[in-house]
């Protein structure tokens, strides 16, 4: 599929897709014979875009992602800490949770006061 229908299929910015292409967290192919720059995507680029979105989304770097991607990729290629890793990343998620949490209540309570008795 070109990068239009993965846009679409994905809800994101064709910038963003080509972001993510350029940093190497998805591929795409030149179609065979093709003449002009369109690139092709396949269909599992759009559960790979979902996944980097919400690993994004959770506090992931870039970086983070190419490493934990080079990782399933290549399980034997390269050393990485899988454990101490997702560890940090768990812990950092949980955090955020607990803080949105907290936040969530906080403007509850505040509609409420506004609203005052009924």
């Amino acid at each position: 599929m070109r990068i239009g229908e993965l846009a679409k299929r994905t809800g994101l910015p064709r910038d963003t897709i080509r972001f993510y292409e350029r940093n190497g967290l998805i591929t795409s192919q030149k179609p065979e014979g093709g003449s002009n720059d369109y690139r092709d995507y396949a269909d599992e680029m759009i559960d790979r875009l979902v996944m980097i979105t919400e690993a994004r989304d959770a506090g992931f770097s870039v970086k983070e992602l190419q490493s934990l991607l080079q990782h399933i990729e290549n399980p034997g290629e390269e050393r990485f800490e899988a454990d101490p890793f997702l560890d940090r990343k768990i812990d950092d998620l949980k955090r955020t949770i607990e803080r949105s949490k907290r936040l969530l209540h906080m403007l509850e309570a505040t509609k409420a006061a506004i609203r005052g008795p009924h």
